[in-house]
């Protein structure tokens, strides 16, 4: 093991290494079905060679980083590691990169070949995070028998549509990836996107949305004229949409998920549909965001300790279906479900005062903030794709905007369970014909810190005084003794979600920003609450 791989067994807190010497042969070909010649480093074990196959299919390269974590490590700890370069990306043909559109047939061509390599000892696992999980995914209804396990971290049988949903979209997932990959193979490309990061956070502000690109990389890229002109529910995504056969997965899967990734939600209406099909999948789900190292190294250790010895036809360590990292207390718990049985519905209710209770109110005049599209309403923290400023942070200064309402309860004098899905249901009224509802939970410590927990966005069209459902992102935490919980509601998180213009323009070409006024009732006849799973 060399120096470098000592140091990332310690910071990552990896399982030990196996392997003194790694090897790696660059640049073999794997032909795709069409003749489109895709590029990969094989990485191994100087010496051994009856080992199982760690398959990593990936547009971001194969070298630097991504190669060292998933090529080195893993080959140290006991697999050969294919990386494959996916079509359009760091050598392989097919011209420019399309993400998502060819990645079931080419890693099932990938397979084919694999299975042909004398060193291949008839086994494979998936392994890789957010678009190396979703190509997971993308072969694993129907898989060949030599695969034995796959473990998604991070991402989506669907992956782009996550952030689709019709009339919003999540813009600084969309504008950041987009300008990385269409940036990643120039030189010095990771200097430049950070010396260049004010240009595509001024790009998301663009008007038309379609626009967007061309603000910030000079042209159209395809990735993101598709998502712009084409939701979650647009019939042009079925051959990139796998969620329709995740019940047809037949090998062992284990998701690792966090708390505050971009894709939670997904991976666990991915986990759901594996339950319901009968199968039993393992879900890992710690305290992390979307790039936290502490994923990537939960992810290491279950493809090492689960996956290899599925792998090798040995029976891993029992472990219960699924483990949940619980927040507040910052500690590991172990169920048979999720979500977990035992945890009823509680309802706290937005009440007059800005205060959180138990019971609602009575009779009292709606609550009312106006949100302005030309001035819009921040993202603090919460679920991003890359680290910084992502997951808990504090929120006062976010609250002492005019355009956040903050409803906070009591003091707890004893500690407060959530684990499981949380709702909220909210009635306003808009003076515009479209609108945005942002809805967060909070944990508000005794110093007066507000940390945010879960949230999430929809688009509202009102109709007089609308009762409003938000899903917000699932959790586990624990609210302290002596903390408050405190409910946000505000008209938008940008650039986290693009603005709502306030209009019945179509949004990808809406050109005139509204101020829209928003009314928020909680009385007894409209009951605004958030709705959370206690024990």
């Amino acid at each position: 093991m060399t120096v470098t791989g000592w140091v990332a067994q310690r910071l990552l807190k990896l399982p030990p290494a196996t392997a003194r010497k790694v090897r790696v042969e660059r640049d073999l070909k794997v032909p795709a079905d069409d003749g489109v010649t895709l590029l990969a480093d094989h990485w191994a074990p100087e010496g051994a060679d009856k080992l199982p196959t760690a398959l990593v299919r990936s547009p971001y390269g194969r070298r630097g980083p991504l190669g060292w974590l998933m090529g080195r490590l893993l080959a140290e700890r006991g697999f050969h590691v294919v990386v494959v370069s996916t079509r359009g990306t760091f050598g392989s043909g097919g011209g420019e990169f399309r993400a998502m559109r060819h990645e079931r047939a080419d890693g099932q061509a990938t397979l084919r070949w694999l299975a042909e390599q004398p060193w291949f000892d008839g086994s494979v696992v998936l392994v890789g995070a957010s678009y190396l999980g979703y190509t997971q995914w993308a072969v694993a209804a129907g898989a060949p028998p030599q695969v034995k396990a796959m473990v998604p971290h991070v991402t989506s049988s669907r992956l782009a549509m996550t952030f689709l949903r019709p009339g919003r979209i999540e813009m600084e997932t969309l504008m950041s990836w987009s300008v990385m990959t269409a940036t990643q193979e120039r030189r010095f490309a990771m200097l430049r996107n950070a010396f260049g990061r004010r240009k595509t956070e001024a790009a998301m502000l663009t008007l038309p949305l379609v626009d967007g690109d061309k603000a910030a990389l000079g042209r159209d890229w395809p990735f993101y004229q598709d998502c712009v002109h084409h939701d979650q529910d647009d019939p042009y995504w079925k051959n990139e949409d796998f969620t329709d056969t995740v019940g047809e997965v037949t090998l062992p899967v284990s998701s690792i998920a966090g708390w505050y990734d971009i894709f939670l939600s997904d991976q666990l209406r991915d986990y759901r549909a594996l339950v319901e099909a009968g199968r039993p999948p393992r879900l890992t789900i710690g305290p992390w965001a979307h790039s936290d190292p502490r994923g990537i190294s939960a992810s290491i250790w279950e493809t090492v300790r689960w996956a290899g010895p599925l792998a090798r036809g040995a029976k891993p360590n029992y472990r219960a279906p699924v483990r949940l990292f619980v927040m507040g207390v910052k500690e590991w718990r172990e169920y048979d479900q999720w979500p977990p049985a035992g945890y009823t519905q509680q309802r706290w209710h937005l009440l007059a005062g800005n205060a959180l209770g138990s019971t609602p109110g009575g009779f009292v005049v709606p609550t009312a903030f106006t949100y302005d599209p030309s001035n819009p309403t921040p993202s603090v923290g919460g679920a991003k794709l890359e680290a910084r400023g992502a997951g808990a942070v504090d929120n006062r200064k976010l609250e002492a905007r005019d355009d956040v309402l903050t409803f906070t309860s009591d003091v707890l004098d004893a500690d407060l369970e959530v684990i499981g899905e949380v709702g909220a249901e909210v009635w306003l009224r808009s003076d515009r014909p479209a609108c945005d509802l942002f809805v967060r939970l909070c944990d508000v410590d005794r110093r007066g810190r507000s940390v945010n927990i879960c949230d999430d966005l929809v688009k509202v069209r009102p109709d007089g005084i609308t009762k409003v459902t938000v899903e917000l992102s699932p959790t586990a935490h624990v609210f302290r003794r002596g903390h408050r919980i405190r409910v946000q509601v505000a008209g938008g998180a940008f650039p986290r979600y693009a603005r709502n213009l306030g209009s019945d323009e179509p949004f990808a070409t809406a050109t005139t920003p509204y101020p829209t006024r928003l009314e928020v009732f909680h009385d007894a006849a409209h009951p605004s609450a958030i709705l959370l799973p206690v024990k």
